[in-house]
C-alpha cells in the first residue's frame, strides 16, 4: 500500500500544507505490534485460557492479588477457581515464560497471565487450598444427611411395631403355604419379601401372594398398612452406598490435613506484601477441623447402628451396604402400595359389576312387567270392544259396524305396537273422532256400552217374567 498518498490525501488536519508527523509511523508500528506478538504455549490452552479471563474480567494484576489475599473479598466465584486450577503452569511452561520475561509485553494475553500467577509462591498448593476453603460447606451439607438418612432408617427398622407384625405374617404364610418338608420354620431372608409378587395365585388371574397379604391386612390388621410411617427414611437410605460415603470422607479428612501441611510450610517463609494466607487459613482449619470431628463422630455412630440393624435381620453385616439391605425395604414398599392399589382398583370393579347386574336385572323385571300389563290390558280391551262391536252390529247396521270394526283393529294394531303407550295415541284419536264426525254418529264409549248392555239384560229379563 502507498501509505504517503493515503497519508497525503485524506489526513483529518494540515498545517501549511504539511502531514501530521507519525501518522504513517503509528500505522507501521501497528504492523510492528502485531508481528511481534508471541505464545509459548499450546495454541488450544492458551485459546481456552483467554476465554477463562474474559468471564472473569479482572487484570492479571487484580486476579494475582485475590489468590495472594485468599480471596477475602469474595471476587472469584467457586466455579472460577475450579477453572483456575486447570491453567495451573506446569514446570516446562514456566521455564518457557521466564525466558522471555524481557519481552512480556509482546506475549500473548494467556501467556501474560500465567507468567504473572507463576510468580506466586506455592501457588498450585495454594488455589487448591482456597478451593477446598470454599467448597467445604457444599461437601459437608452434601455428605451429612446421607448419613443422617442411614442413621435414622438403622433407628426405624428396628424399632417399628408394624413392620414386625408384617414379618410375622409373612411367616406363618410361608409355613402354611410350605408346610410339610420345608414348614415350621423360625425365620426367613429379608429378599423373600420381594418374592411375594413372584408367587401367583392358580384360581384367580392376577392375584398373588401379595395381593392376598394386603387383603388379610385390610380385613385384620389395618395398622399394619401404615408401614411406612413408621420407616420413613428409608428410601433416602437406599440410596447410599457406603463406598461412597467413605471416599467422601476420606477426600474431606486428607483435604484439612494438606491445609494443614500448607499451613506448616508458610510459616517457616518469608510473608510476601498482601500475603493473607496464614491468618485466613489458619482460622479457617479451626472451625473446619471442629466440624469435621462432629461429622466423623456421627459417621461412626451410623455404621454402628446400621450393623445392629442388620445383624437383627440375620443378614451379613460384612457384605450387606446400606444400599442392598434398605432397597429391600423401598422395592418391598413399592410393590405394597401398588397392590394395595390393585386390590382397590379390582374391588372397585367388582363394585360396578354388581350394580350393573343389578340394574339389567331390574331393567328386566320392569320389561316383563310392562309387557305383562300391556297383554293383560290388550286382552281386557279387546274383549270389551268385542262386545261393543257385537252389540254394535245388532242395533247399528252395517255402516256403523265397518267402523266400529275398523275402529277396534286400529286399538288392536295399537296395543301390539305399543304406540297407545306413546304420543302415537293422540293420532290414532284424532283420525278416530274423524272418523265419527264424517258418519254423525258419537262413538259410544266403554261405559256407555256396559250400561247399554246392562239396560238390555233388564228389559229382556223383565219380558220373560211377564
Amino acid at each position: 500500500m502507498e501509505l504517503e498518498s493515503i497519508d497525503r490525501l485524506f489526513c483529518a488536519y494540515q498545517k501549511n500544507g504539511v502531514a501530521n508527523d507519525g501518522s504513517i509511523e503509528d500505522l507501521r508500528q501497528i504492523g510492528k505490534i502485531r508481528a511481534k506478538i508471541l505464545s509459548v504455549i499450546d495454541g488450544r490452552r492458551a485459546q481456552n485460557c483467554t476465554i477463562l479471563l474474559s468471564k472473569l474480567k479482572m487484570s492479571d494484576e487484580d486476579i494475582s492479588k485475590a489468590i495472594l489475599s485468599m480471596d477475602n473479598k469474595d471476587q472469584l466465584p467457586i466455579d472460577m477457581v475450579e477453572q483456575l486450577l486447570k491453567f495451573i503452569p506446569s514446570a516446562e511452561e514456566a521455564a518457557l515464560l521466564e525466558e522471555h520475561s524481557d519481552e512480556i509485553d509482546s506475549l500473548a494475553r494467556a501467556d501474560r497471565f500465567l507468567y504473572e500467577i507463576s510468580k506466586i509462591p506455592h501457588y498450585e498448593q495454594r488455589l487448591r487450598s482456597l478451593h477446598y476453603k470454599k467448597r467445604f460447606n457444599v461437601w459437608i451439607g452434601e455428605v451429612q444427611p446421607r448419613i443422617k438418612s442411614v442413621m435414622e432408617a438403622s433407628r426405624e427398622v428396628a424399632r417399628s411395631r408394624r413392620l414386625r407384625r408384617l414379618l410375622e405374617l409373612v411367616l406363618a404364610l410361608g409355613n402354611y403355604m410350605n408346610r410339610g418338608a420345608r414348614g415350621n420354620a423360625s425365620g426367613f431372608r429379608l429378599t423373600s419379601l420381594n418374592r411375594l409378587a413372584d408367587t401367583k395365585s392358580s384360581a384367580v388371574k392376577g392375584t398373588t401372594l401379595l395381593h392376598y397379604l394386603v387383603e388379610i391386612l385390610e380385613k385384620k390388621f389395618r395398622d399394619v398398612l401404615k408401614l411406612e410411617e413408621d420407616i420413613p427414611h428409608v428410601r433416602e437410605a437406599a440410596k447410599v452406598n457406603m463406598g461412597e460415603l467413605e471416599k467422601d470422607m476420606g477426600f474431606l479428612r486428607n483435604g484439612l490435613k494438606e491445609v494443614e501441611r500448607e499451613i506448616e510450610f508458610h510459616r517457616s517463609q518469608p510473608v510476601a506484601t498482601g500475603d493473607r494466607f496464614l491468618p485466613v487459613m489458619k482460622e479457617f482449619l479451626s472451625s473446619a477441623t471442629c466440624r469435621f470431628s462432629e461429622l466423623e463422630d456421627l459417621f461412626q455412630d451410623m455404621k454402628t447402628r446400621f450393623d445392629r440393624a442388620v445383624r437383627l435381620f440375620g443378614e451379613d453385616n460384612s457384605t450387606i451396604q446400606p444400599d442392598d439391605f434398605y432397597g429391600i425395604f423401598d422395592a418391598f414398599l413399592t410393590a405394597f402400595i401398588e397392590a394395595r392399589q390393585d386390590n382397590e382398583n379390582m374391588k372397585r370393579r367388582r363394585e360396578e359389576e354388581e350394580k350393573r347386574a343389578v340394574q339389567e336385572a331390574e331393567l328386566k323385571k320392569r320389561t316383563m312387567e310392562r309387557k305383562n300389563s300391556r297383554d293383560g290390558i290388550l286382552a281386557k280391551v279387546g274383549n270389551s270392544l268385542k262386545n261393543g262391536l257385537t252389540n254394535g252390529l245388532s242395533a247399528g247396521g252395517r255402516e256403523s259396524s265397518g267402523d266400529a270394526k275398523g275402529e277396534f283393529d286400529d286399538l288392536i294394531s295399537a296395543l301390539r305396537t305399543g304406540d297407545v303407550f306413546g304420543e302415537d295415541m293422540a293420532k290414532f284419536k284424532r283420525s278416530r273422532k274423524s272418523r265419527i264426525s264424517s258418519n254423525g254418529n258419537s262413538p259410544p264409549h266403554m261405559n256407555s256400552l256396559n250400561r247399554e248392555d246392562s239396560r238390555e239384560r233388564v228389559l229382556s229379563n223383565s219380558r220373560r217374567g211377564q
